[in-house]
């Protein structure tokens, strides 16, 4: 339990007691472990009563130390807090997002719903993860069960790999119809959750609000790339998505396509300049 005598704000306590799960250029990411609360049952005091520890995702924007202090304070709560808002814009559309535990933008940290699952690049062939060994050695089990013809892991989850991409298109025509542009979209950040094999899309640093076609566009062009990088023939896998995509679009999808057709020769033509 954190130390109330502690001169460190709260937010740092916790950083000090939770486990680094990785990190990358502009954050770190922790588990750790918060009280949930409860306000419907009083105790003899009548005050809230502290339940189970509830495990958390911790993403704490470090300072960077080549940019002005002022600079970097305003750039971390500006990023922190547009997080934040994608999220709960996408919560309050219906997207299935990880839910906000907590929020100090002075600190730079973001407390998000720990998803228990796996990502969806660890369930596809040739997902391999390379952001930590651990999960890099489960993704080779993965990789090795789909080589030997054994039993797909995504059956454990009870979908099959067609369900699993009407899922990823249904959320992310509903993200789009809420005008929200993911900006990172890739098989390593959406998650099948095990208890109710629920898909969950993650990792909204990236995002932000807009109504344009073009945005959206780019956002499905960036995953179709990621398909195709990661997951060998993965076209029919892709295509399942735009399917879902397009009938949960409906009058939307037409005037997307069609930039997404650009968008795909803008690609192709810097390809081959190079």
């Amino acid at each position: 339990m954190l130390s109330s005598s502690s001169s460190k704000p709260p937010t740092q306590q916790l950083l000090q007691s939770a486990d680094l799960i990785s990190q990358g250029a502009e954050a770190k990411v922790y588990k750790a472990y918060l009280r949930q609360v409860s306000t419907s049952c009083l105790g003899p005091d009548h005050g809230a009563v502290l339940e189970a520890l509830e495990p958390v995702l911790l993403k704490y924007r470090f300072h960077k130390h080549y940019r002005h202090p002022s600079l970097d304070a305003s750039l971390t709560r500006q990023r922190i807090a547009g997080e934040a808002r994608a999220l709960m814009r996408c919560m309050r559309s219906g997207v299935a997002v990880p839910g906000i535990r907590m929020v100090d933008v002075n600190e730079g940290v973001l407390g998000i719903e720990w998803i228990d699952g796996k990502s969806v690049r660890q369930l596809l062939p040739g997902g391999a993860e390379l952001e930590d060994i651990s999960e890099l050695e489960e993704a080779d089990e993965m990789d090795e069960i789909h080589e030997n013809g054994a039993a797909d892991p995504i059956a454990d989850y009870g979908v099959s790999r067609d369900a699993l991409m009407v899922m990823i298109g249904v959320e992310i025509a509903k993200m789009h119809l809420a005008d929200i542009i993911h900006g990172d979209l890739t098989t390593s950040n959406m998650m099948l959750r095990k208890q109710t094999n629920d898909l969950v899309l993650i990792d909204f640093g990236l995002a932000y609000h807009s109504t344009l076609v073009e945005d959206k566009a780019v956002d499905l062009y960036v995953l179709e790339r990621a398909f195709a990088s990661t997951h060998p023939d993965s076209e029919p896998l892709f295509a399942g998505v735009l399917s879902a995509y397009e009938k949960r679009m409906r009058k939307h999808w037409l005037p997307i396509k069609k930039r997404l057709d650009d968008v795909r020769l803008r690609g192709r033509k810097r390809s081959m300049v190079g």
